[in-house]
């Protein structure tokens, strides 16, 4: 009786409540299948799940459990500590250039991995800008391998996103409560007990969830900050157990524990609140405050807003000036640099088509039963909780054992984007198709719309900025990927990142930050286009 009750809300005929469960279902089929069947096979291909999972009671692998926890837990303290008074600073200055600070936090999600390390070891490594300043200081060079220089690379990524989405609990005050504050002149500290920590209550164990997930699955960062075996994660030890050493039963057994702990810390917040544990991308409009005056909270606000502008600026210059000196006509006419391009581009786009079309089977079913609304509340989550380096783990064992694994990379690396673009573009789209079928869901019953043409006059009349908006975000993920091709890559199989990678390897460092500022020129166009998308969307 609920299903039908929240199906003739929607005014679904019967006719397309079979076709859309049937999609709904098909689309879950295929991402169950395409992230865990490669478990199923090796486990019965193997010797047993058993003596693999035994296999963790090594001691270096408790290690490198016990340190992939340990990294991510600083990771996250580190990044709310910076991110929350960045975000409380901004939402109390009047500055008139605080738009453009707000759009600078859209950097660090536009980059590339492999790009922003690039930029953090040029500023903060033992030959970059910093250390020649503390040289000149008369101090010792520091170095940023190993715990260090990985702490720091996921502070530069995820004290953004802490910021983005504690202004978007501030935004949700409402007007009344500043005025209020500002009619019982409430001090700094009271204004932040009584209304600034009660919004960001309601954020911060998402965000704290979320930079948690991305940090304990971190694969770039550690292969390139990690300087050795006492500074490796879980993610970072499959790719070694695969591609040195090719112990498939020891890839498996971290690949299965990884897969659990993220499921352990990820899925509660999932399920209690789904959309926390996705971020947000918006802007935020600027609401007018009515706090007194005060010198000392001024003062400090002025010090966070420099320190991480800093912070946040100085990777970015760093790759815009090595990137400019790099013969950039040079490297466009590279074949090498075009083959990989066309690659990345290819599968960027295939990625973005299928899981756009994911997306909008899962969307699509949300108002009929509660049980494919919970379905569109895990599936997505699934695309965070086993990542792509563990998801190409999985199929290139498979591969080697039943398969060629050159022809089918291409493919594997497709499916493993789309999944991760699933948690980012159903959550886009799928309050837009709803509030379009509850606009003009009883105009298209009244007309006998059903099936294809009430999709098409219906709900694809309203996506069309949400499609493009999850589109540009996809493209962008997809492009500047790096774990699910890390395994597969060879002389036929390379993209933009394994090429930038490469030439950091062989010592080519000009090459390297000329693909760097192209690559990451490339995906903040993207997501640039993206934001200006879902601020039209939001204008409507």
């Amino acid at each position: 009786m609920r299903a039908q009750r929240q199906a003739d809300a929607l005014f679904l005929s019967a006719a397309d409540r079979r076709w859309r469960r049937a999609a709904a279902l098909g689309a879950l089929a295929l991402v169950l299948l395409f992230l865990f069947a490669p478990f199923v096979f090796l486990g019965a291909r193997s010797e047993g799940l058993v003596p693999a999972l035994a296999g963790l009671a090594d001691p270096y692998l408790q290690g490198v459990i016990g340190f992939t926890l340990g990294q991510a837990l600083l990771s996250t303290l580190l990044s709310l500590c910076f991110g929350v008074p960045f975000a409380l600073a901004l939402h109390r200055s009047r500055l008139p250039g605080r738009a453009l600070l707000l759009r600078l936090l859209l950097l660090p999600q536009a980059l590339p991995v492999l790009v922003g390390a690039l930029g953090i070891v040029t500023i903060f490594g033992r030959n970059g800008a910093l250390a020649d300043l503390l040289v000149w200081l008369g101090l010792p060079r520091p170095s940023i391998y190993g715990l260090p220089g990985i702490l720091l690379a996921h502070v530069f990524f995820n004290m953004p996103l802490v910021t983005r989405m504690a202004l978007g609990g501030l935004q949700s005050v409402p007007a009344e409560s500043w005025k209020l504050a500002g009619q019982l002149s409430l001090s700094p500290l009271a204004t932040f007990r009584l209304v600034e920590a009660r919004a960001l209550r309601a954020v911060l164990p998402g965000a704290a969830a979320l930079v948690f997930m991305l940090c304990f699955t971190s694969f770039t960062l550690v292969l390139v900050l990690g300087g050795g075996p006492a500074a490796t994660t879980l993610q970072v030890a499959i790719y070694q157990a695969l591609r040195y050493d090719f112990a498939p039963d020891r890839a498996l057994a971290l690949a299965l524990a990884q897969v659990g702990l993220v499921t352990l810390f990820l899925l509660p917040t999932v399920l209690a609140r789904p959309e926390a544990a996705l971020g947000g991308f918006g802007l935020g409009a600027p609401q007018r405050r009515f706090d007194p005056p005060s010198p000392l909270r001024g003062g400090f606000d002025a010090f966070v807003l420099s320190v991480g502008l800093v912070l946040l600026l100085a990777p970015f210059a760093a790759i815009l000036w090595s990137g400019l000196q790099a013969d950039l006509g040079k490297l466009l006419a590279d074949p090498q640099v075009r083959r990989a391009a066309l690659t990345s581009l290819g599968i960027a786009a295939g990625a973005t088509l299928i899981g756009l079309a994911l997306s909008l089977a899962l969307v699509l079913s949300a108002g009929l039963s509660g049980m494919l609304r919970l379905v569109l509340r895990l599936v997505p989550a699934l695309g965070l909780v086993v990542p792509p380096i563990v998801i190409g783990a999985g199929w290139f064992l498979v591969l080697r054992m039943t398969g060629d694994v050159a022809r089918l990379a291409p493919l594997v690396a497709i499916l493993a984007n789309a999944m991760a673009i699933l948690p980012y573009a159903t959550r886009i789209l799928a309050p837009e198709a709803e509030a379009a079928a509850l606009r003009a869901g009883r105009l298209a019953s009244s007309l006998g719309l059903s099936g294809w043409a009430r999709l098409r006059h219906v709900e694809l009349a309203s996506l069309g900025r949400p499609l493009a908006l999850s589109a540009s975000l996809g493209l962008a993920t997809a492009i500047g990927d790096l774990g699910s091709v890390a395994l597969f890559g060879s002389q036929d199989f390379v993209t933009l990142p394994t090429l930038l990678l490469q030439r950091m390897g062989s010592y080519r460092s000009t090459d390297a930050e000329g693909l760097a500022l192209l690559l990451g020129a490339l995906c903040l166009g993207l997501i640039l286009l993206a934001e200006r998308g879902l601020l039209e969307r939001r204008a409507r």
